[in-house]
C-alpha cells in the first residue's frame, strides 16, 4: 500500500520528528541517442527540480548494457513514474522497486 504524499524531503527515510516511508526504485536507462552536453544540462536541471519536490534520483552512467543506473527515494510511485516520464525524451528506462535488505530480511 503506497504511503500518502507528503511535504517532508525522504532523508534516509527517516523525519527528525517521525518515521516517513520512502518508496525506493531501480531504474536501467539507455540513452535514445549519443548523449551531448545540452541533453545532460536538461537532465541536471530535472534533478535540480526534482529534489525540490523531495523525489531523490542519484543517477551513475555504467558500462555494458545499460547506459545509466538510477536509484530514487520517493513517497509514492506516482511521483516516480511523473519523475521518471520527464527523461522520457531521453532514455528508455526499466525501473523495479527495491526493499531495503534489513526489511527483506523481516519477510522470512
Amino acid at each position: 500500500m503506497a504511503q500518502q504524499p507528503h511535504n517532508l524531503k525522504c532523508v534516509c527515510c527517516l523525519s527528525s520528528l517521525y518515521e516517513v516511508i520512502c518508496l525506493i526504485f531501480i531504474t536501467l536507462g539507455k540513452w535514445k541517442q549519443a548523449p551531448k552536453k545540452e541533453m545532460v544540462d536538461q537532465a541536471t536541471k530535472k534533478l535540480e527540480e526534482l529534489e525540490k519536490q523531495g523525489i531523490k534520483m542519484r543517477v551513475h552512467w555504467t558500462l555494458g548494457r545499460y547506459d545509466v543506473v538510477a536509484f530514487t527515494e520517493a513517497p509514492t510511485e506516482k511521483d516516480v513514474m511523473k519523475a521518471l516520464l520527464s527523461f522520457q525524451n531521453l532514455v528508455d528506462t526499466e525501473t523495479m522497486v527495491a526493499v531495503p535488505r534489513k526489511e527483506g530480511i523481516k519477510l522470512l
